[in-house]
């Protein structure tokens, strides 16, 4: 293409533009547009986000699934942050980094092969979008690092479109893709395009180019070849039907067609960047450049479209990595002077810039306002206190050992919510190091009981400094409470008013720490238990001596246990055995209720699809609460249906089954949770009524049919994508279906109706009725209003225009502009002021005749007035209304109609 029309092109284009381009040009050549999948993998837990365009297809490369088509082009939404790919160090700080980037890629499902994919990717590249050919190279796979030969068919094809001097060998590293270990791989080529001064030679150069980390080459375009099958033996066998699989990033594309000098100067990330300079205005420090706003930036949009489709800021595995994001924008916010929180402002520009590509992002915008404001508002409250006892760690620090303790970094987290790479960060600018490996695995083994199914509670949220202290100290506090509600422990710690002691007398509240307990710590949504501890003397007559009432049980830090109570008589002290009872008719309570939940859950997924994903539930003695993805209300039919399941499985009376497995054998037998790191080794696996089956960490039922009845009281919006069920069961269930046939009962018997089922009938009629006599009042009003005049009723002629000035009484804003209007109209020709008071307050009502509106402003003549009610109003020149709270203006806002009259028409 001529650079005149290249000039013209880059001009007109956007990187909005370029993106439909592509889909346009593959589907011009046979290839259906496939939709962007769900930044959370499908099915597969070995990745923590979608990575690359092919992971959609991944069981069709495989053979494990069929399309209805052979070719498919897509523009796939991918992150690359945590795992293998931890460079978010990175990020802002290079023009071609980011956490979240679109890839654009057109496939082939043993369709089409090498020949097209090569012609199809340059011409789209230099004919479509521009680009100068004399300034692309591409690279081939050269034979070295896997058992397969040289790609010596992509460098002929090459050959028709790129001199041979600038097509590059690499080896397999750079040039040979594979799925897995095993599994469809085989060689790669890439397009590169060179930014440097002059175009590349067209011999390459040894030591440069692609293969050498060149920085002048940046890569547009991988092409991979799929034609090879690697067994377990390391071997290549050839594909019967070799495929195609491309990506290209959108970003890099974007800004070698537009000529941006970074990634950052595309319209992509560019608005991100200019809104965070607008929200900092004139607060950023002297000396600071680009880079933090290029970190807000692409991290807000990271943020943004990570929410929108379900992650959400938390402890463990995805969450986890977001929070790492979220957080270290919010740092760098910081830094420029964004004292307030500004992260859901950028965010929202985001879903202005991308929300008509990706409608997800307009549907779940109170979503991600809600999940950012607070994720930052939690962590603002914290940064400070982290930031101290970070630097009384580094203060402590032995002199001349250049690492940081890695246990130190995970309990930052655990305790202040700072991401293990945060942590490292500032540790380095404190000349300091931190293996962040081990951090990361400190950090699984403090969470690693994986006991929970998603708290409402915020996770992350500051813990105390003497817990920190106490559980250094005590370690965790040992379990019992799945088997037992009885059981004898010794306490290891005491802390009252926030601070350790060794004993608390009769009167005081207290909250103990001990070594064993049955008490279940409030977690996983389900709450802590109640009841008593007490120890008593072998000699002692009369009962215990030492008595606590336990009001709630805690778990501040991982496994361990906080009993937070009063003690009621005695005196408690460090080392007591206490005799430890839970309140049982509470504790079966709430099984039954943390039972009903997992059935819940199964039974919606089975009524409204498997898009239901839990968003967080609360379990107590009364209710049950339980929040969930899904965009539409839960209609009258869905409800009872839903009801109907979840019974059915109550009345199975199937034996409740808990196990402990490995991760790959709860997965086996189906089991719903969050797999990955957070559960550690080991989890707990509970299976209710045959049909549920969930990682739990929480008390359950002996038997299905133990719940007793399950009824829901109420279903309701909580964000936009989220509802919210809340439910009781059991005695609680009995209770509320009592009380609806008591309701019932006594409306059936006060309309008159025969049964129940008459109620939508007389209801109906009754309500009709009223809305009869409604309309019959409001004209009696407007007759009244509008009726013969009275002492405050007087027609004047200011400068040969009528005034009607009238003060009404038991009347509404509506009936008033009724009457108004009605007196005009008698009138004929003239100026209508009402006076009256409406709930409560001074209400003033001027209207106009057609014929005098060029004269008499309704709005100007009524503001005059409004002063006389201690109020202001306005309106149209026709009509306009004025309020006030002063009743006793009323009669002189009217007497003082004719004089504002007069001198408005002076003035006129």
């Amino acid at each position: 293409m001529a650079d005149s029309n290249r000039r013209l092109l880059t001009a007109a284009h956007t990187a909005a533009g370029i993106r439909q381009r592509f889909v346009d040009y593959f589907v011009a050549r046979g290839h259906t547009h496939v939709p962007s999948s769900s930044l959370v993998p499908q099915d597969d837990p070995t990745l923590l986000f979608v990575n690359a365009g092919m992971n959609q297809f991944k069981d069709v490369f495989t053979g494990r699934e069929q399309r209805p088509y052979s070719r498919a082009v897509t523009v796939q939404r991918c992150v690359r942050a945590g795992g293998k790919h931890n460079d978010l160090d990175n990020v802002g700080f290079t023009p071609r980094h980011q956490t979240l980037f679109e890839m654009l890629g057109n496939f082939s499902f043993g369709d089409y092969f090498k020949r097209e994919a090569i012609e199809w990717a340059w011409k789209f590249l230099t004919e479509d979008l521009g680009l100068p050919s004399e300034r692309l190279v591409v690279t081939i796979y050269d034979g070295q690092g896997e058992d397969a030969p040289p790609d010596e068919e992509a460098a002929e094809l090459w050959a028709a479109y790129v001199p041979r001097g600038r097509i590059y060998r690499c080896s397999a590293k750079d040039n040979f893709w594979q799925m897995g270990d095993t599994g469809p791989c085989g060689p790669c080529s890439e397009i590169h395009i060179y930014k440097g001064d002059v175009a590349p030679a067209t011999a390459a150069e040894p030591g440069t180019g692609p293969a050498y980390a060149d920085s002048d080459f940046v890569e547009l375009w991988n092409l991979v070849f799929m034609q090879y099958e690697k067994p377990g033996d390391g071997t290549m066998r050839p594909l019967p039907k070799p495929s195609i699989d491309t990506g290209s990033g959108l970003e890099r594309v974007a800004a070698a067609v537009l000529g941006a000098g970074s990634n950052y100067e595309t319209d992509l990330l560019s608005p991100m960047v200019e809104e965070a300079k607008r929200l900092a205005g004139d607060s950023v420090p002297s000396g600071v450049g680009e880079a933090p706003f290029r970190v807000i930036a692409d991290h807000a949009r990271a943020t943004a479209f990570l929410v929108a489709d379900g992650v959400f800021p938390d402890k463990g595995g995805r969450n986890y990595v977001l929070r790492r994001i979220m957080r270290r924008a919010i740092r760098h916010g910081a830094d420029v002077g964004l004292a307030e929180p500004f992260m859901h402002e950028v965010c929202r520009k985001v879903i202005e810039v991308f929300g008509d590509v990706y409608p997800e992002l307009h549907e779940r915008a109170a979503v991600i306002e809600e999940v950012v404001r607070g994720e930052e508002e939690s962590f603002r409250r914290t940064l400070d206190r982290g930031l101290r006892r970070l630097r009384k760690s580094i203060d402590k620090h032995e002199s001349g050992r250049p690492s940081f303790d890695p246990a130190v970094a995970a309990d930052l987290y655990n305790t202040y919510g700072f991401p293990i790479d945060l942590t490292a960060v500032i540790l380095r600018e404190h000349g300091l190091s931190l293996d962040e490996k081990a951090a990361e695995a400190e950090l699984k083994a403090q969470q690693g009981e994986g006991g929970g199914r998603g708290s409402d509670l915020g996770a992350g949220e500051a813990v105390a400094d003497v817990y920190f202290e106490v559980h250094g100290e005590v370690g965790d506090t040992e379990f019992l409470g799945y088997a037992s509600e009885e059981a004898r422990g010794v306490v290891t710690a005491i802390v009252v008013d926030g601070a350790s002691v060794e004993r608390a007398e009769a009167g005081q509240a207290v909250e103990l720490v001990l070594d064993r307990t049955p008490f279940y710590a409030e977690s996983g949504g389900q709450v802590g238990d109640t009841g008593l501890a007490f120890h008593t003397e072998p000699s002692a007559k009369g009962g215990a001596t030492v008595k606590v009432e336990i009001e709630d049980t805690l778990k501040p830090r991982a496994g361990m246990h906080v009993h937070r109570g009063r003690v009621l008589h005695g005196e408690v002290r460090v080392g007591t055995t206490l005799t430890l009872q839970v309140d049982r008719a509470r504790r079966q309570a709430i099984r039954r209720n943390h039972s009903a939940t997992h059935l819940l859950h199964h039974a919606l997924r089975a009524e409204l699809g498997e898009h239901v994903v839990q968003k967080g539930s609360l379990v107590s003695p009364e209710r049950l609460r339980f929040d969930f993805s899904h965009n539409r209300a839960i209609t009258v039919e869905q409800r009872r249906a839903l009801e109907q399941r979840v019974n059915a499985m109550v009345l199975s009376n199937t034996a409740s089954v808990t196990k402990e497995l490995s991760m790959l054998e709860a997965k086996a037998e189906g089991a719903i949770g969050l797999f990955g790191e957070k559960y550690g080794e080991r989890v707990r696996v509970v299976r209710l009524a045959d049909d549920s089956v969930e990682l739990c960490g929480g008390t359950h039922v002996e038997r299905a049919g133990d719940i007793g009845l399950f009824s829901i009281v109420g279903e309701s919006s909580i964000a936009q994508g989220v509802r919210r069920i809340e439910a009781v069961t059991g005695e609680g269930a009995l209770a509320y279906v009592q009380s609806l046939a008591e309701v019932t009962a006594e409306a059936s018997a006060q309309l008159h109706a025969g049964s129940p089922q008459e109620l939508p009938e007389r209801i109906g009629r009754l309500q009709a009725e009223l809305k009869q006599r409604d309309r019959e009042i409001a004209t009696l009003k407007q007759k009244l209003a509008t009726g013969g005049g009275t002492a405050t009723d007087e027609v004047t002629e200011v400068e040969g225009i009528k005034l009607l000035t009238r003060r009404l009484s038991g009347t509404d804003v509506k009936t008033l502009r009724s009457a108004a209007d009605a007196l005009r109209d008698r009138l004929g020709s003239g100026v209508v002021v009402l006076a009256a008071e409406t709930d409560g307050k001074a209400t003033l009502l001027v209207a106009i005749t057609k014929d005098l509106q060029a004269r008499v402003h309704a709005g100007k003549l009524v503001g005059e007035l409004a002063r006389h009610v201690d109020g202001r109003g306005g309106g149209r020149p026709d009509l306009a209304q004025a309020g006030g709270p002063k009743l006793t203006g009323l009669d002189e806002a009217l007497g003082a109609a004719e004089p504002a009259l007069r001198a408005l028409l002076g003035a006129a």
